[in-house]
This record gives C-alpha cells, sequence and structure tokens, in this order.
C-alpha cells in the first residue's frame, strides 16, 4: 500500500480542498486524517462554490471512496448538514463516504466547554473556532471520548450521558456567564446522530490495508504552523497536522507514504491570534485581503495578511519531508508593483534562517528579498509557458531556496483555473 499526502505549509487556508478536488481523477480513495469543522475547505465548479468541513473533499467525484479517519473529531450536526448539501447535488452519501468507527464524536457540552474556556481567557484568547475540537482531543488524550464505534452499542446514551454530566462540572468550573439550552442542542444531537448511523462504519485501518490495489491520497486540515507540537505555540489547533499525524491519523506505516505534496498561498495569511512576522498593515495587506477575499470558510472572521514566509515554509518542508510544492492564490498578487519575501529573521540581533522557539515581535524582525510584480490577469492564462517573465522568475526562485519543485500553480479559485508544470 502507497498513500500520497497532501498537507497546508502554512496556518491553513491554503487551498487544500481545490488540489484534492482537481486531483482526486486520479486517485481511487480520499482520506481525511486529522482535525474536525474548524476546518473549512472551498470548492468553485460549474459557476459553484461549496464549502466542506468535515466530509473529504473528493466526494464530488463519482465512484471514489471517501474515507473519515480515525483521527478526524466529528460533529453529527455539522456533518450532517454538509450531507445534506450534498445530496442536492444527487451525491450517493451512502455509496460513496465511510467513517472510522475509532473517530471521535464532539458533543454539544463540548462546544459549550470550548465557549466556556475561551471566554475565561479574556485578552488572553487563543483565536479558537468554538467548534469542541479542543475539548473533544483533550477527552480523546483523556481516555474519556465518545468515539462513532459506541453508537453500535444499544445502550450508547447512557455513555453519552456520563460524559455529558462530567463536562457539565468542567463547565461550572470556568465562572463565565454563558447562556446555553442544553435540551435544544441535544435534540439536534441526537436527530442528527440518527442520520449518521445511515453511514458504513468502518475499521479503517483494516480497509486502507486491504486496499492494496487502490491509490490514496490522504488530506490533512488546518495547516503545519498550526501543528500542536511544530506549530507556532499555543496558538494551534489541537490535532497534528503534519505528515506524521497521518500515519496516526489512519492507522498508515510510516514506510506506506509516497509522495508529500505541500500546498502554500503566495502570501501568507492567518486567521485568529498568533504570532506573525511578516503580518501587512498597510496598503499592501488591504489588497492582499480585498481581492484574495480573505475570510475564514468556517468563521467568516477576517484573515489577516503578509507577505511570504519564507523561512516558516522551508521548516514547513522539513518537517513534512515534501517532495513537491503547489503554490494557491497566485494571481492576487497580480497589480502589485513589487512583490516582497521575507528570506531570513533578524532575531536577537543575529540574522537566521530557521524558526524559533520564540516569535515574539520583540525577539524577531523579517529580513526581506523585493522582486517586481506582474500586472497580468493570471486567470485568462491557460499553461506556464504563458506566466508572466517577473512571475517565473519568483517560482524559480523559490525552488531554488526550497529545493522543492513547485509542480502546480493556482490562478484562480475555479478548478480549471489550474496550471501543471
Amino acid at each position: 500500500m502507497k498513500v500520497d499526502l497532501l498537507l497546508g505549509l502554512q496556518w491553513g487556508d491554503e487551498g487544500k480542498g481545490k488540489i484534492v478536488d482537481v486531483l482526486t481523477s486520479k486517485y481511487d480513495i480520499i482520506a481525511r486524517f486529522q482535525g474536525g469543522p474548524n476546518a473549512g475547505h472551498t470548492l468553485v465548479f460549474n459557476n459553484k462554490k461549496y464549502v466542506l468541513h468535515t466530509i473529504p473533499s473528493g466526494i464530488f467525484h463519482k465512484n471514489k471512496i471517501n474515507l473519515i479517519g480515525n483521527g478526524v473529531v466529528i460533529d453529527p450536526v455539522i456533518l450532517c448538514k454538509e450531507i445534506l448539501n450534498i445530496k442536492n447535488e444527487n451525491i450517493k452519501i451512502s455509496e460513496t463516504l465511510l467513517i472510522s468507527k475509532k473517530a471521535h464524536l464532539i458533543l454539544p457540552t463540548h462546544r459549550i466547554l470550548d465557549a466556556a474556556s475561551e471566554m475565561s481567557k479574556g485578552k488572553n484568547k487563543i483565536g479558537s473556532t468554538l467548534k469542541g475540537i479542543g475539548p473533544t482531543y483533550m477527552d480523546k488524550t483523556g481516555r474519556n471520548g465518545f468515539r462513532v464505534g459506541e453508537l453500535e452499542n444499544k445502550k450508547w446514551k447512557d455513555k453519552y450521558v456520563e460524559l455529558r454530566d462530567k463536562h457539565i462540572e468542567l463547565i461550572k468550573f470556568f465562572k463565565v456567564n454563558l447562556n446555553f439550552n442544553l435540551k435544544k442542542l441535544e435534540e439536534e444531537f441526537f436527530q442528527s446522530v440518527d442520520e449518521l448511523k445511515k453511514i458504513d462504519f468502518v475499521d479503517s485501518e483494516n480497509f486502507l490495508f486491504e486496499a492494496n490495489d487502490k491509490k490514496i491520497l490522504a488530506e490533512g486540515a488546518q495547516g503545519s504552523l498550526l501543528d500542536i507540537d511544530f506549530g507556532t505555540y499555543p496558538y494551534v489547533t489541537s490535532s497534528n497536522t503534519t505528515a506524521a499525524g497521518a500515519c496516526t491519523g489512519l492507522g498508515i506505516s510510516p514506510n506506506s507514504v509516497n509522495q508529500v505534496f505541500g500546498i502554500f498561498k503566495a502570501y501568507t495569511t492567518r486567521v485568529g491570534s498568533g504570532p506573525f512576522p511578516t503580518e501587512l498593515f498597510d496598503s499592501y495587506g488591504e489588497r492582499m485581503s480585498k481581492v484574495g477575499n480573505e475570510f475564514g470558510a468556517t468563521t467568516g472572521r477576517p484573515r489577516r495578511c503578509g507577505w511570504l514566509d519564507l523561512v516558516a515554509l522551508k521548516y514547513a518542508c522539513r518537517v513534512n519531508g515534501v517532495s513537491k510544492l503547489m503554490m494557491m492564490k497566485t494571481d492576487v498578487l497580480s497589480g502589485f508593483d513589487k512583490v516582497l519575501v521575507c528570506t531570513n529573521y533578524n532575531y536577537k540581533g543575529k540574522i537566521i534562517d530557521y524558526l524559533p522557539y520564540d516569535l515574539s515581535e520583540s525577539s524577531l524582525k523579517p529580513v526581506y528579498k523585493e522582486f517586481k510584480g506582474w500586472s497580468e490577469d493570471l486567470r485568462q492564462i491557460d499553461s506556464f509557458e504563458n506566466l508572466p517573465k517577473n512571475l517565473n522568475y519568483y517560482i524559480k526562485f523559490l525552488e531554488k531556496e526550497l529545493e522543492v519543485p513547485i509542480v502546480i500553480v493556482s490562478v484562480g479559485p475555479d478548478r480549471k483555473e489550474t496550471l501543471f508544470r
């Protein structure tokens, strides 16, 4: 069995959904390996926009299996809404979607706990999406979690009540004024669970192991700089978003990993709190935000924008063992008179080319290299050969610095607006 991985290399929102959708025709199985409905993978085709939060991004292709792996945490309410939207597109979910029995469920009280915890932090909020992701992973590692396989037990509600009651006591601990209607939330949850049980639950690691003759693409969520271990802690997500997370999130061995595709934007964005060395507060940043429509697909919050951070990108490539790169949203930079790239950090008076432990503004300043911009409308270009000269120079510089080939450049949101090299 060989598995290709597709990962985001920045703080999420790189465009993973689009590329998975574009590549799905080459694979038999698309498997999501971590995260939850805090992800928002956007797909655009046939003049329509779709946002997926839990379901793998290959779902719109016929005769493809989409697997939600054991490393994913699932909110039945959100997942069922996704399923309903997809069914409206004449997709036969029962034939194309599988769920790992070892995936954990997000309970209504997980979401309440998330909100209470974030509210209690005051000015020190980490920027949680309030989807209950963190508390669910905490229960998982604390061996209190509620897994999908539990739903096959006739007395699963007893387990639910036990965990719910624990959560209610924890919520009291935060001592915040939080209004919620648990009865209403539970009604919606139980209805969604009934719908969820119509989907096939599988021992996903065995399913993948037996798929010897199938081509498998593992789809990551969020981005490498949000990894619980290697991201900008504590402003991170609660799972391993790097290549290592695919092994634990699907039950595949390290020697099963084949190609590692790394996706990055031609600039950098971030949602929520946390360090961002190349963040812009000028007209360039405003233009990136406006032209790139930089608002979170899950939260709707505006994304912070900045120049490409090559130091952080190199770090992500190394941690993941990236073999091929894909550059997204290149069209957003058209019309800029100049394009800057952070090549080094001035870290406490010393020039460095690696990501240090301390990324605070008082310790670190970006060092930039400037490039001439390009003005052409990239969405009208259909081949690499026709890309503007200045953009080609930009791409070749990045390849040389990263020592990884850039094989795809996205020049627009639609699946057709993708250039293969």
